[in-house]
């Protein structure tokens, strides 16, 4: 039987030869292979004569990049080279990262999603299916990773993908790409990551309909099943990979949350649209407050899109206020979420555990002008809820928030009417349209800059260029997990954490917080991205320190964190390679 493994200083083992060598992206280096490694490694004749650096390669395969036709071009490229040379991905993706975050993850994966099916060529990953629990394991041993070689599961069911929704097994490359982003933004070995793809069926019949899908072709399994797929994966991974931190990604808003309450205190576990999105929004929102002048505590904030990413913004902003000494009651009562109802009132049918968490009491808003008074035909959407919801503009011009956030993923929602209304009563009015990809953006930041003089502090979900404004260029930080999420990873990789504590992401949000100084007209509220790697560091190192102080660290670190996080960090080189 075939050999491959990773010794602790780096240098492959292996009994691979000859094409088998080249087939591996873990091994293969193409024209980089020395005279003396194609000799021993039976390469000899196999590859072109020549014999080029891997800088070289980058180059060369960075202007096969830029002759791509277009995004999805791109992103389908840099899969395949992904498929092929391992390091040679990493090292471009790391050289060019700010160009290429956005092809590797979102917005332009959203596309690749898609079109998993009819562009499939080669498989990456685990698929779990429900309809067979009892492969589970088997699969996941399947991989030849044994327990001590995964750090980091990134496992998705794909039922809330971006802002795209359910589409079934292309879930994987939201796994795949999140862990690509582990590895060039926190420096996470990928040969000690794991996607997962638990396939439980899709609800989209457009690709139940489809012939070349190839997920499982029925309807999404009900809670009972769905539960007993997930306790039987979860005690799988506790089984054989016990060190592992378990990432749940993109599952939908019904099975997210109780996902998260289910593990969270048990089990080495972390949801980043939940947790990470709210760590990544605290820290604008931290260092927005710090240009305003006040306490966060004393914001009124609106969360417009109640959904799995605005409930857990909501939930990382009222931790903070508690920490400041707000009580659990006073912090909640200074936020109002809207969702497809409208404002959320809690003698609303269907509302979420989560939701019902910020619904306001009715007799709040008895005297509040419903929609049944601008819109006699009613609606369904977050702009314009069903006859008897309370729509935005009522909402900002009865609340006057202070700080308004967009989960929507309705484009265009922060109209100039609202906007106006916002600032007519806020000097510095905090806006944050999270929602991607970038067209799903509920207001450009070129607007809102417009719409305010120049006096909104803006952030984004999806990148966008700086805005020219009375003289002054504004810099718009773009609220992107990855400024929070591979920090995290490599922060319970470094103290060997237990437990993903809320102390721990208050403190990534800080650390990300701290690296930034909005005082400054233009100056953006968040780092920017071409600094992932540093600001990993930075986060990663705080991570470190609240595990201690939370007392789930199981390893005990001295002296200068930041340069022994950045010991850990994965750099994408040609390592040796040892004849088995």
């Amino acid at each position: 039987m075939a050999t491959l493994w990773l010794d602790d200083d780096g240098k492959w083992h292996t009994s691979l030869r000859g094409r088998q060598i080249l087939s591996d992206p873990r091994l293969n280096r193409g024209t980089a292979f020395s005279d003396a490694e194609r000799h021993q490694l039976g390469l000899t004749g196999l590859i072109p004569p020549a014999h080029v650096t891997l800088d070289q390669q980058v180059h060369r395969v960075y202007a096969q990049y830029q002759r791509q036709r277009d995004d999805l071009a791109r992103n389908v490229m840099l899969t395949e080279m992904h498929d092929r040379n391992e390091v040679l991905f990493y090292r471009l993706l790391i050289t060019h990262l700010t160009e290429m975050l956005p092809i590797v993850y979102t917005p332009t994966i959203g596309q690749a999603i898609k079109s998993y099916s009819h562009e499939y060529r080669r498989p990456r990953g685990v698929y779990l299916s429900v309809d067979h629990p009892e492969l589970i394991e088997e699969s996941l041993l399947a991989t030849g990773q044994a327990g001590p070689d995964v750090d980091v599961i990134v496992a998705t069911d794909a039922g809330a993908i971006l802002g795209i929704g359910d589409w079934g097994v292309g879930g994987i490359h939201i796994a795949v790409g999140k862990l690509a982003v582990y590895t060039a933004a926190g420096g996470i070995d990928p040969n000690r990551t794991l996607p997962v793809m638990l396939d439980v069926g899709t609800d989209r019949q457009s690709l139940l309909d489809d012939p070349l899908y190839i997920g499982n072709r029925h309807p999404r399994v009900g809670a009972d099943e769905y539960d007993e797929f997930i306790d039987a994966f979860v005690a799988a991974v506790q089984k054989l990979f016990p060190r592992a931190m378990l990432h749940w990604e993109d599952i939908g808003l019904s099975n997210a949350w109780r996902l998260l309450n289910r593990y969270r205190d048990t089990f080495l576990t972390f949801n980043d649209d939940i947790q990470g999105t709210g760590a990544v929004n605290l820290a604008a929102a931290l260092a927005a407050v710090r240009a305003t002048g006040s306490a966060l505590g004393d914001h009124r904030i609106v969360i417009f899109g109640a959904g799995t990413a605005g409930t857990g913004i909501a939930e990382q902003l009222r931790s903070q206020m508690i920490a400041d000494g707000c009580t659990a009651e006073e912090a909640t009562r200074r936020f109002w979420a809207l969702d497809r109802q409208g404002l959320l009132t809690n003698d609303m049918p269907g509302l979420s555990p989560a939701q019902l968490s910020w619904a306001r009491d009715p007799a709040e808003v008895s005297g509040w002008r419903r929609n049944t008074d601008l819109y006699p035909s009613g609606g369904t959407s977050l702009s314009n809820p069903p006859p008897g919801g309370i729509d935005l503009l009522e909402v900002v011009s009865r609340v006057h928030p202070t700080i308004l956030i967009g989960t929507s993923t309705r484009s265009g929602a922060f109209s100039r009417e609202i906007v106006c209304e916002m600032a007519a009563h806020v000097d510095r009015p905090v806006i944050l349209p999270m929602s991607n990809p970038t067209e799903l953006a509920e207001a450009t930041p070129a607007d809102l800059i417009g719409w305010t003089d120049g006096r909104a502090l803006v952030a984004t979900g999806s990148p966008f260029e700086p805005v020219d404004h009375g003289g002054h260029r504004y810099v718009i930080g773009q609220a992107n997990n990855a400024l929070v999420f591979p920090g995290i990873g490599l922060g319970v990789i470094a103290s060997r954490a237990a437990r993903v504590t809320d102390g721990m992401l208050a403190a990534a949000a800080h650390a990300v917080a701290g690296l930034t100084d909005a005082t400054s007209r233009g100056a953006p509220l968040l780092p920017p991205v071409s600094e992932l790697r540093e600001t990993s560091a930075a986060v990663a190192a705080a991570v470190v320190r609240a595990a201690w102080r939370d007392g789930v660290a199981r390893t005990m670190l001295d002296g200068d964190l930041i340069r022994h996080v950045r010991s850990l960090m994965w750099e994408p080189a040609y390592q040796p390679i040892v004849l088995e």
